[in-house]
């Protein structure tokens, strides 16, 4: 934009198009043709050649440099102008900036959903989690109880699934924590598939058999072969099928990020936390919320 402006503005004296810098400015000496009398002896025979000749060249030269003076004082003015507007224009632009747009708000949908907490907590988180992710499992370990052990009865805990397709674990661990809940220990199973996430995540790119799954729900307790058949049967494929495609359907953020770009994505009463922040973040956004109700 500067540099069009420049443009602009010093091709103005000019009156032509093809003139964009201060060193053509001596062109003004062709636009103003200096006339040169023809010489002519049979009126003039006292005067020599030489004298007339010397005569017309100095009136073209003074000519000259009026206009070269002209000029000189124009181009100045031009630059001193130009520069003085530029100076002036980071000002006018930060008066100008607009303030950052307001982060969205979202309405995630929970009911159908596995939650703890109670049912009229006035804080709702909401994570969009993969049970392979590394990140997931870090904040497992060093926020989630913390949090929930911060604000007693206040937070209603809600889990919904996006298994990242580079996780070759990750979608069959969906499945099976759902299938642990139809025995009512949805959560317990939740905890045990982060417990063992280097089973999940292992380096091979190995992909755990039923077996493993089994055992994880023998460990806990349930009635294996119900267990097993829920998870073979691809009970909850389409459920997780939904939790991809409505996490994949919320509209970008304010900031022109998607809703839920990876895992784990968290909405805190509706407030978009994209990664696996430290507890602090969330504090900031549910101490606001809280201080809303009293």
């Amino acid at each position: 934009m500067t540099y069009f402006l420049h443009v602009i503005i010093l091709a103005m004296p000019t009156g032509t198009k093809k003139t964009t810098s201060t060193r053509h400015k001596k062109t003004f000496a062709p636009a103003v043709q200096p006339v040169i009398e023809p010489e002519d002896f049979r009126e003039e025979q006292f005067v020599s050649q030489e004298d007339t000749f010397t005569f017309k060249r100095s009136h073209f030269y003074a000519a000259f440099t009026v206009l070269a003076f002209a000029a000189g004082i124009l181009v100045g003015y031009i630059v001193w102008g130009y520069n003085t507007q530029t100076a002036s224009l980071p000002a006018q632009v930060v008066a100008q900036t607009a303030p950052p747009p307001e982060p969205r708000v979202y309405e995630i949908d929970t009911k159908g959903h596995p939650s703890h907490g109670p049912a009229d907590a006035p804080i709702v988180i909401v994570e969009f989690s993969d049970y392979q992710c590394p990140y997931c499992y870090r904040w497992h370990v060093q926020v989630y109880d913390a949090l929930l052990a911060a604000y007693p009865q206040k937070i209603r805990f809600v889990h919904r699934n996006f298994p990242l397709s580079f996780h070759q674990n990750a979608f069959a661990s969906a499945e099976a924590a759902l299938c642990a809940g139809d025995q009512d220990e949805y959560w317990e199973f939740h905890d045990v598939l982060f417990d063992n996430q280097g089973l999940l995540n292992n380096q091979e790119g190995t992909i755990l058999d039923q077996a493993t799954y089994n055992q994880f729900a023998r460990d806990l307790g349930l009635e294996v072969t119900t267990f097993e058949e829920c998870m073979t049967s691809r009970k909850y494929q389409q459920s997780v099928v939904d939790d991809m495609n409505y996490a994949n359907g919320l509209p970008f953020d304010t900031n022109g990020e998607p809703a839920v770009g990876g895992t784990p994505t968290f909405f805190v009463n509706g407030y978009r936390l994209g990664g696996a922040y430290p507890i602090e973040y969330f504090r900031q956004i549910i101490d606001a919320e809280l201080a809303k109700s009293n």
